[in-house]
């Protein structure tokens, strides 16, 4: 992982991904956030569903996989993927260096689940109850595994 990224103010690591958030809610009334997100090679989200927020991907490095309501695609650095809230998703990081990107998340808010996430350092699959209870307070639905793990 990139040291200087993980010793940044307000970086927080979750899994082996580190989180930077780079626009704050409050900084903008509530209208969006945008974190800068390092992923490890392998690394994937379990699949979700984000009930209130809008989310954009602006792929810096790397290569992904996004899943989408069934479907896949593949992505790299220069590209964008847009989520529509209620969109059931996830995505792999391919490749074997980590990857950088952006995420835009509208209205900002959700932001604050990786930040209780880094507090608890929970782990996927084993604390998927107490992961899924603070998720609820986001308005997010885990609906599957990460990708390669069905």
């Amino acid at each position: 992982m990139n040291r200087h990224f993980a010793q940044d103010a307000g970086a927080v690591e979750w899994l082996g991904v580190i989180y930077k958030t780079i626009l704050r809610p409050e900084e903008c009334g509530g209208r969006m956030s945008i974190m800068e997100v390092l992923s490890p090679p392998g690394s994937s989200p379990p699949r979700h569903i984000h009930h209130r927020e809008d989310e954009t991907f602006v792929l810096l490095s790397g290569q992904y996989t996004f899943w989408l309501e069934g479907e896949t695609v593949s992505k790299g650095a220069g590209e964008t993927v847009f989520v529509p809230r209620g969109k059931e998703h996830t995505y792999h990081v391919g490749g074997a260096v980590p990857s950088r990107h952006l995420t835009i998340l509208t209205p900002g808010g959700f932001e604050a689940f990786f930040n209780a996430m880094a507090r608890k350092q929970y782990r996927v699959p084993e604390d998927m109850e107490a992961i899924e209870a603070c998720a609820r307070r986001y308005h997010l639905t885990f609906t599957g595994p990460p990708m390669g793990a069905e």
